[in-house]
């Protein structure tokens, strides 16, 4: 049986305060009675995290008062008290910014009141309402953990699902009678998406409903209201879609951030922080193939204007950054390089014929490369007769090309396909965007690249996956 909750909404969201007929900036007084700190913060939700936004300080009247000559920005803000950084919350919305809260330091969130704010109003009575109603939930749903009875169990499913439609009926009331309210708009995207019957076995079901909440996800969430930027829903929400409803592949994270942006453009905030974030996210992934994202957000965001938020300098690094890995990514047809063996022969990476192709970057005097020189003989050792060739670049030049053959009979590196480049013709530190060494990259029979950024110890373990791949796919 699929059952949606329908008290994942926010937690502990709860604000107050009162509201003078002013126009311009804001004025909100906040009486926390109880309390004998002589300080509270004002803090906001800006994506994944929450910002100080001021250090409010205890008036002789006793009260705080958080005021300015600019409007805030929409959004759901926090009232942090310290020392134990208990918080309420606050809506902050546009026209609605003079308004007065007057709450217990016990448990402030339960004991507010409010004057003045048309939006909090209409929050907290709405909070109200689950609040009656969740442990009334909470109880019955403890009862049937421990139920055994069938009879029984049949009786307070039938109460949960009772309350259940209730607060659905008043979910889907509220949201149609304050369509035009912030308020509104919060509690209709918390509202979780109404799924439909399946048919099938229940494996079936599960699969089907996986696909219909993903492909309805956004249904009650306008991702182009920049107010929702402000709120502790909107990143994880969008973070949820790309990172646990994707494939983790990157034809699919590509497909799926760029509908998250497509949807943000009307809410140019929202539209820069998840371009930076996916940007800087992929940059820095530690999972194979995954800068084929990386690549696409600098070509189609940032290389095109798009990214006005960049500075000259900032945007030519990202977008020579792109252009260097793009020719490398997995699926691409590996650069060919011309290289020397050591007798002098010249030799290119496409001339060498066998199933499978380890090109690896090294150098004699990099700590990284000699720990992983015990692993990579083994690998040699084991996959040499199921395909592999080992085609071994040693990056340095000039008179140090000696120490490279050194350091390849010190060690008996045998088998392998040992080459130079003495004066760098071959361009593979650029072609190959070598920065740092070891590096690795698996190439197939048409010398197309099928895996790279792997460390020496992980080869065994991907080769072998590889192959398997192969064989079946040869079967099919």
């Amino acid at each position: 049986m699929i059952r949606n909750s329908l008290f994942l909404l926010l937690i502990s969201i709860v604000p107050i305060f009162a509201q003078a007929q002013k126009s311009n900036g804001y004025e909100i007084s906040i009486q926390i009675n109880g309390f004998s700190e002589k300080e509270i913060y004002m803090a906001y939700h800006l994506g994944e995290k929450q910002y100080i936004k001021d250090t409010l300080r205890k008036q002789s009247n006793g009260s705080f008062l958080f005021k300015g000559d600019t409007p805030l920005e929409s959004g759901i803000y926090l009232v942090v008290l310290p020392p134990d950084n208990n918080y309420f919350q606050l809506i902050i919305e546009k026209g609605d910014q003079f308004f007065s809260v007057v709450t217990e330091a016990k448990d402030p969130s339960k004991n507010i009141q409010i004057k003045g704010s048309v939006e909090n109003k209409l929050f907290y009575g709405y909070m109200n309402f689950l609040a009656e109603k969740r442990p009334q939930s909470e109880a019955l749903n403890n009862q049937l953990k421990e139920e055994k009875d069938s009879i029984k169990i049949k009786e307070i499913e039938e109460a949960i699902d009772k309350i259940d439609k209730e607060v659905e009926q008043f979910q889907t009331s509220f949201v149609a009678n304050n369509a035009n309210t912030f308020t509104g708009a919060i509690i209709k995207a918390n509202t979780p998406i109404k799924l439909p019957e399946f048919s099938g076995t229940e494996e079936e079901q599960q699969r089907e409903a996986f696909y219909y909440n993903r492909d309805h996800f956004f249904d009650n969430m306008d991702l182009g209201d920049a107010r929702f930027l402000r709120t502790p829903f909107l990143f994880e929400r969008v973070n949820t879609y790309v990172g646990k409803l994707q494939v983790q592949v990157p034809d699919s994270l590509i497909k799926a951030i760029d509908y998250v942006l497509e949807k943000t453009r009307n809410a140019q905030e929202s539209f820069r922080y998840f371009a930076v974030h996916y940007l800087n996210e992929y940059a820095n992934s530690k999972f194979v193939g995954m800068d084929a994202v990386y690549v696409h957000l600098a070509e189609k965001y940032y290389a095109s204007g798009q990214a006005p938020w960049v500075d000259s300098t900032q945007l030519a690094k990202i977008v020579e950054n792109a252009i260097a890995l793009k020719p490398i990514l997995i699926g691409k047809l590996a650069p060919n390089i011309k290289m020397q063996l050591r007798d002098g022969s010249p030799i290119t990476l496409h001339d060498v014929k066998s199933p499978y192709t380890l090109l690896y970057f090294w150098r004699y005097d990099c700590g990284h490369c000699k720990e992983s020189m015990p692993d990579l003989k083994a690998f040699y050792e084991e996959y040499k007769n199921k395909g592999v060739k080992i085609f071994a670049v040693c990056v340095k030049f000039n008179d140090e090309i000696g120490d490279c053959w050194k350091y390849v009979d010190e060690n008996k590196l045998d088998g392998w396909i040992h080459t130079v480049d003495p004066y760098l013709r071959s361009k593979f530190y650029s072609l190959y965007n070598v920065k740092t060494t070891p590096q690795i990259f698996i190439l197939d029979k048409n010398k197309k690249i099928i895996s790279k950024g792997i460390g020496a110890p992980q080869l065994k373990e991907v080769m072998e996956k590889i192959i398997e791949f192969d064989k079946k796919a040869s079967i099919e």
